[in-house]
């Protein structure tokens, strides 16, 4: 072949090409007939790793794991019709947590498209169904037209707020066979800046202020050095869950994600001001927006039509949360600012306290939690599902420390965390971040993705699963005796042997059903390089002292008994 004569290829290898060049080391999917040029170029060409999964959901959650963990782009690979609705769900999830995420997926034909033929793999108007749950949808038209779109779409996705984006490319286009493009590069990346005079106005309030507080969300996770600068003139910190890690969760300067507990409600109206950076200041997070905090309460966010929802604001700051806190920094400290050191003395003991109640109302699993710490030490992904465990201490402890070390289900779907932990632990190994995955789930949501346990042990993912075992739902069996008059319904499961289950797809497997056997099958269990299933038997060690009933309720949500008239 002469020097410069293009390199023949089909479109593709183009696809595959022009991933690598966006710096993807891994991608998830479930191989088809609708998909297979792509992935036939992932083999041949050797650049990039393909997860197989089992399912279209799992996939997903661990694509949407892997960006997280990794502070990168995180891309799924399915077929059309209903394997992209199998995955819609794992987008809602990605686009609740503003994760940047590539969907690829086939499509049929060119040539029969729309038509409503019933051709096989077709879901009538499935780019609506796309848009529906994605930040965008995109349709390549063309062999021509594949690599602009995938850039768009690629841009769309990293652009703030960043989140999923779908992009369908029939299977006929696909198999065409193109000159390799030149220039592969993906398209730049805007970052919005801040106004000036915006900046001006947010810092002369502050400046006023003797006690401050920073709200961080999951927006301002790439900003932690500006928040670092904040911190160093006295501000005090609290995260929202996605907001975890951006200061390490055992500095003194840190509530951490104990957000919404009365000790801490009322240190809020002991401050003076709240700056939310990068926060939706969602419902679960606010006590349904009931939550009291401080005034001025002023805001920073990427996205302007966030001013004003869910809470008045007393300014508003619209850019990239690192370039408005670099410049609320600037001019803070050119002042000379710094706040009341009494603000951080009176943060620890509220910290202290709230700690104190979580561990009491946990009863004998305190020390789960508190050997679970001690064994992953501080280099370590902590990935949850939706669980009891979860919403009681798994959202504010284990504490980690770093912003990409934590992944959990933020849209509240059960069933996420197993493939999640597959995704973050793929991750690790890809980057050599060296962290260990430990992934958080209950016995409800596991079983929804069972299948991905042979994943997990094919992939030979580092990851130690704790599996908390009620064989119930035992949320909803809590909001049952809390607000149905304690009429259980529909909780009860039947749930497989682990043991027998995990021997037959040779997965290292432990039960405690004491939790004075905990420390050594811990140490063992973590020790051990490769997937490990820890099962707890909370059948028979029994509940948490203080339960957890879900959301708060007012009376409205008392559920009354049928009575003989009614029912």
């Amino acid at each position: 072949m002469p020097k410069n004569t293009p390199q023949q290829v089909t479109v593709g290898a183009v696809v595959a090409a022009f991933l690598e060049q966006c710096g993807v080391k891994a991608a998830f999917g479930v191989i088809s007939i609708h998909n297979m040029p792509i992935l036939d170029a992932f083999a041949q060409r050797g650049k990039t790793r393909f997860v197989m999964a089992r399912g279209e959901a799992g996939a997903g959650n661990m694509a949407d794991a892997y960006a997280r963990s990794t502070s990168s782009l995180g891309v799924a690979i399915t077929s059309t019709g209903p394997a992209a609705g199998n995955i819609a769900g794992s987008l809602v999830e990605a686009y609740t947590a503003g994760t940047p995420l590539l969907h690829i997926t086939g499509q049929i034909e060119t040539q029969y498209l729309d038509q409503k033929l019933s051709y096989i793999h077709e879901a009538p108007d499935q780019l609506t169904m796309l848009g529906a749950v994605s930040k965008a949808a995109f349709r390549v038209r063309s062999a021509e037209t594949c690599l602009s779109t995938l850039k768009a779409a690629v841009q769309a996705a990293l652009t703030a707020p960043t989140g999923p984006v779908s992009v369908e490319i029939p299977i006929d286009i696909q198999q065409t066979v193109i000159d390799m493009p030149a220039d592969l590069a993906p398209l730049p990346v805007a970052v919005a800046v801040p106004s000036e005079a915006a900046l001006d106005a947010l810092a002369d309030r502050l400046a006023a202020a003797k006690r401050p507080l920073l709200w961080l969300g999951g927006g301002a996770r790439h900003a932690r050095a500006e928040v670092a600068r904040l911190k160093a003139l006295g501000f005090g910190i609290v995260t929202t869950v996605q907001g975890r890690g951006i200061v390490p969760e055992d500095d003194p300067a840190s509530l951490g994600a104990y957000n919404i507990q009365k000790p801490v409600e009322a240190f809020y109206q002991r401050c003076d001001a709240m700056l939310v950076v990068g926060s939706r200041l969602r419902s679960n997070e606010t006590l349904k927006y009931e939550l009291k905090l401080p005034r001025p309460l002023l805001r920073v966010d990427v996205d302007a039509a966030q001013s004003g929802r869910c809470y008045a604001d007393d300014g508003f700051v619209c850019g990239d949360s690192a370039l408005a806190l670099a410049g609320l920094a600037d001019r803070l400290e050119r002042r000379g600012y710094k706040a009341d050191p009494e603000l951080l003395a009176d943060l620890r003991r509220t910290h202290d306290e709230v700690v104190a109640t979580l561990h009491d109302g946990l009863g004998a699993y305190s020390a789960l939690v508190q050997q679970l710490q001690q064994v992953a030490g501080r280099n370590f992904n902590w990935v949850r599902d939706v669980t009891v465990s979860n919403s009681t201490w798994g959202n504010r402890e284990l504490r980690f420390f770093e912003p990409d070390a934590g992944v959990h289900a933020t849209g509240g779907g059960i069933g996420m965390g197993m493939p999640m932990a597959i995704g973050a632990a793929i991750g690790a190994a890809e980057t050599g971040s060296g962290r260990k995955t430990l992934g958080l789930a209950g016995d409800g949501g596991f079983i929804l993705n069972l299948g991905e346990l042979a994943t997990l042990v094919q992939e030979q993912c580092d990851a130690l699963i704790v599996l908390m075992n009620d064989q119930r739902y035992g949320v909803i069996q809590n909001i049952q005796d809390a607000s149905y008059g304690g009429r259980r319904c529909y909780v009860e499961l039947h749930t497989p042997d682990y043991a027998q289950l995990c021997a037959s797809i040779r997965l290292p497997h432990a039960r405690v059903q004491d939790l004075k056997e905990l420390p050594a099958v811990l140490d063992a269990a973590w020790a051990k390089k490769g997937p490990f299933l820890l099962e707890i038997d909370m059948r028979t060690i029994g509940g948490f002292k203080t339960n957890f009933s879900g959301p708060p309720v007012n009376k409205l949500d008392q559920i009354p008994a049928l009575s003989p008239t009614n029912k």
